[in-house]
């Protein structure tokens, strides 16, 4: 049984923890092994998100239950979360304790201001790459949509997440688990846009 455990907050970029969310529990459904996702925050009241979206935890920081991998999602608030030292303690204190850290765009400034992600190789948002660098103490892969370094799993941006999910229920579960997802989720990242393309019908 695997327990996925999303950190949320105010300013929560919502695709970065629904997207996975989205695999971990297409997984969960798949497999029928008990597994399943919790929605953590510092307090039990419904969470806004960067774009209006509001969230009810399923369990607090001082009653989440033992997690087999932490997600850390970005977003706006992660520039005021960075300074929130109850929540950096929970998170480098439940990263000890877990199989798999994981981040979704400037969810890693948070991973590296509580310490998992320091001296470590991370991937974040395009926008916040140089500022992230500046910080020291760490090293930006720029070109590659997730980064596995240990047990430390980093994405880009916002959708990213999503292949950063999958390439964790892979390892999890087996690959052909993970294209099994893919596929339940008629998830196709290639080609990324094509709307201004004549319809193939």
């Amino acid at each position: 049984m695997t327990t996925y455990g999303l950190l949320i907050f105010d300013g929560t970029e919502e695709l970065d923890f629904v997207g996975p969310w989205e695999v971990f529990m297409s997984s969960a459904m798949m497999r029928d092994e008990g597994d399943t996702a919790v929605l953590v925050a510092e307090r039990s009241a419904p969470v806004r998100c960067s774009k209006g979206m509001r969230i009810l935890p399923d369990h607090t920081l001082g009653d989440c239950p033992p997690l087999d991998v932490l997600l850390v999602p970005g977003g706006a608030g992660t520039r005021r979360e960075v300074e929130n030292a109850d929540l950096l303690e929970w998170i480098g204190r439940t990263a000890a304790d877990t199989e798999w850290v994981t981040s979704v765009c400037t969810g890693s400034l948070l991973l590296h201001e509580a310490g998992p992600a320091r001296g470590r190789r991370v991937a974040t948002h395009h926008g916040f790459e140089d500022e992230m660098q500046i910080r020291g103490d760490v090293t930006v892969v720029r070109d590659a949509r997730y980064v596995v370094d240990g047990n430390l799993v980093t994405s880009q941006g916002i959708s990213a997440g999503i292949d950063m999910a999958l390439w964790l229920v892979g390892r999890l579960h087996g690959r052909d688990h993970a294209r099994a997802v893919r596929r339940y989720m008629q998830y196709e990242p290639a080609p990324p846009y094509l709307s201004d393309e004549p319809l193939p019908y």
